[in-house]
């Protein structure tokens, strides 16, 4: 079965790439390539960008822009390590494993994990804050049950998308992957017809700088550009890997241009109103709006297949070998279910969307695409590394973790906060 040989499968963006069958079939084009990158980046990031802008100041774009210039750069290292192993290493734990031994691999297991289950719960929180618009007017109501018509529809959706983890077909659960895809960049063009054509006044004019959100802000932006963990399996699948590097310039380039001009867009049009996600600052009688609403809505569906693919697989490689096939996918089935609905029980009762996300954008995303691409990249090359060199990736190293520090020590307090406000 190709999904028991599929090593890693992750959505970071919205891709599902399998590393055995990229090497045994490494056609990708340059084009090819660049398309998959920006197709992962593409994500919640895009929806909380405005926010972020118009919170942290104008200025705070050059922040955005730093971003994704540093994340080019660290998916550029990511191939030399790939290029010094000569082809042993296939993926993000290969490349830890390589630098850093057993301990290596756990450790970036270990994010990588942590990284899909937080994005999950927050695909599921943008679910429950969208749906309510989406289906106005409808009213559900459990008497068993004390939740609110916003989660009982936030938890039938859910359920809907269950059997979906139950999939180990790699081509079905591709194309869930493009559904995602296509979610996200009809959110984008949308957002750009209501700037030209909705009517919205975009007149507001934004903040220089705002210094004391900067640490909360740097998480939102980090998410927007955290795809690393996959950039093994797209250099592994290409035709030419030595234009891997060209490959990570022009899809940053691409993605960071469409998260400013969208920051810039959004902040514009709706000033200090503008909301964590940029769907719910949108009029709601342009039809437009209603587009975007359900594309919003759909793309967290498409996302929990994909995303739990590495734990099923992970789980049945490690299963005894004399427990029938039938057998195992029940039980990762099962499993990958009650992860599902404690995602679904953690996103309802802590359903406050910037937070999480910026949470783990400092939390998660600035060690997997800044910290850990440079520890491994020094690592590697520690003996054929100038002093300039070693200088300049420690640089990085403390920069990503002082980013990581403050906007973790930020973004847990704007969390605590919201939940006593809640209660």
């Amino acid at each position: 079965m190709k999904a028991a040989n599929c090593v890693i499968c992750v959505e970071e963006s919205k891709v599902c790439a399998c590393a055995s069958e990229a090497n045994a079939k490494a056609t990708s084009s340059f084009t090819h390539s660049v398309i998959n990158m920006v197709g992962m980046l593409i994500g919640l990031g895009q929806l909380s960008a405005p926010y972020a802008l118009e919170n942290g100041g104008w200025s705070s774009a050059l922040l955005l822009i730093g971003f994704g210039i540093m994340c080019a750069y660290t998916a550029h290292i990511i191939g030399r390590c790939l290029d010094d192993d000569g082809g042993g290493s296939k993926s993000y734990q290969d490349i830890g494993e390589q630098a850093f031994g057993s301990k290596g691999r756990i450790v970036a297991s270990a994010f990588i994990y942590l990284e899909i289950f937080f994005a999950l719960v927050s695909y599921t929180i943008s679910l429950s804050d969208n749906l309510p618009l989406v289906l106005a007017g409808v009213h559900a109501h459990a008497p068993w049950l004390h939740l609110s018509t916003t989660q009982l529809l936030t938890a039938t959706a859910v359920l809907v998308a269950l059997p979906t983890l139950w999939l180990r077909d790699m081509s079905s659960i591709s194309f869930l992957s493009l559904g995602g895809i296509l979610m996200s960049l009809l959110m984008f063009a949308t957002v750009a017809w209501v700037a030209a054509f909705g009517g919205v006044e975009g007149s507001h004019e934004i903040p220089a700088l705002r210094v004391e959100m900067l640490p909360r802000i740097s998480g939102l932006y980090m998410f927007s550009f955290a795809g690393h963990i996959v950039f093994p399996n797209i250099y592994t699948a290409m035709k030419d890997p030595s234009k891997f590097t060209k490959v990570s310039i022009a899809s940053f380039a691409i993605v960071t241009l469409l998260y400013t001009a969208l920051a810039f867009m959004g902040a514009l049009l709706f000033g200090p109103a503008v909301r964590s996600q940029i769907t719910l600052s949108m009029p709601p009688r342009l039809g437009a709006t209603k587009v975007a609403l359900w594309a919003t809505v759909l793309t967290p569906m498409t996302k929990y297949a994909l995303e739990f693919a590495p734990f099923a697989t992970q789980l049945e490689r490690r299963l005894p070998p004399s427990m029938s096939s039938r057998a195992r996918r029940l039980l990762s089935g099962g499993v990958g279910s009650a992860l599902l609905l404690l995602i679904l029980a953690l996103a309802l009762v802590v359903p406050y969307f910037e937070d999480v996300l910026s949470l783990t954008g400092s939390l998660i995303s600035v060690a997997i695409s800044i910290i850990f691409p440079c520890a491994f990249y020094l690592r590697i090359y520690w003996a054929r590394s100038s002093r300039a060199s070693v200088a300049f990736h420690v640089g990085l190293i403390v920069f990503g973790a002082a980013i990581a520090g403050m906007g973790t020590v930020s973004s847990s307090q704007a969390l605590i906060r919201s939940i006593r406000r809640g209660h």
